[in-house]
């Protein structure tokens, strides 16, 4: 199964008066980068969730978000003064900066300054984490496998429409393939008779040149009007391409640099062409590749 790079998810759980609210949100990237912002007073949780997040997903960039809502048994938020005046010093160098530039900034309001990470926690005594944080890890982790869950869900519905959308383009890829294969044919008559002349103007100058040289410069005429190659390794990229979707996530690279090879071949093509109808072919070759490169971007 295709899998898209691109996923959402959200969730909300609660466990022995504690409550909670996640978002998990995943786009396209060249490896995995994973971005958490958790409570950093359950001890355990960021390890146990990378390792939940690293069996699913293989490459994007990755947030995942928590945020705790206390119950009335567990009292009240506490502000952590230490953390406040750290984002209070940031912000104010982030605003000397901006106004260095002559830009200005909106005033920031509280809601704002408390929203940051670690400004508020919740009330414990002697100011250590509150009891029982074992045992909220573990539900929350739990929580998570389904919030995971829910999101590769729609990474596969996206894959499964990228997957059509692929198929779409490769099904025109080798049409235009087989177009440009006729018109090569119909071009052949032309062609040769261009060949022939220029053998002749070769021949006729070539008196006391090197045997070996003139049979090189005769080979190199050949080879620039001949698009066999390059029909036939489109073909093959087509075939490859194919298999590459039978066999599902994770393949995006590997599609990448194929979409790269077709693209290498549609260049060749288009400068072996020496006729106007084959020309147009290999430039709605190269068009329909680049769409196809752009889908391929988030497959995982």
């Amino acid at each position: 199964m295709l899998r898209s790079m691109t996923g959402f998810a959200s969730g909300r759980g609660a466990h022995e008066g504690r409550g909670w609210s996640w978002e998990l949100r995943s786009v396209n990237g060249r490896g995995l980068e994973l971005r958490l912002r958790l409570p950093d007073w359950i001890e355990g949780l960021e390890a146990g969730l990378r390792e939940l997040l690293g069996k699913t997903l293989v490459r994007g960039n990755v947030t995942l978000s928590l945020r705790m809502q206390a119950g009335e048994e567990t009292g009240r938020l506490t502000l952590n003064e230490a953390q406040l005046e750290r984002v209070l010093s940031a912000m104010a160098s982030v605003e000397a900066r901006a106004m260095e530039r002559g830009l200005s900034l909106a005033p920031a309001r509280p809601g704002d300054i408390l929203a940051q990470r670690g400004v508020l926690e919740p009330e414990s005594e002697a100011g250590t984490a509150p009891a029982g944080t074992a045992v909220l890890r573990d539900a929350l982790l739990a929580d998570a496998e389904n919030l995971i869950a829910d999101h590769d869900r729609m990474r596969a519905a996206e894959g499964a429409v990228l997957e059509t959308v692929l198929n779409g383009h490769l099904d025109e890829i080798a049409r235009l393939t087989d177009a440009a294969r006729d018109a090569a044919e119909a071009r052949r008559p032309e062609a040769e008779s261009a060949f022939r002349a220029a053998l002749e103007r070769v021949m006729s100058n070539a008196e006391g040149a090197d045997a070996a040289r003139v049979a090189q410069e005769l080979a190199l005429l050949a080879v620039k009007a001949d698009v066999t190659e390059e029909i036939d390794r489109l073909r093959a990229h087509v075939t490859a391409a194919r298999e590459l979707l039978a066999q599902g996530s994770p393949i995006g690279r590997k599609l990448d640099f194929l979409a790269q090879e077709f693209n290498r071949e549609a260049n060749t093509l288009c400068s072996k062409a020496q006729s106007a109808p084959l020309t147009g072919i290999g430039l709605e070759l190269k068009a329909m590749i680049e769409q196809m490169r752009e889908q391929v971007q988030n497959v995982e």
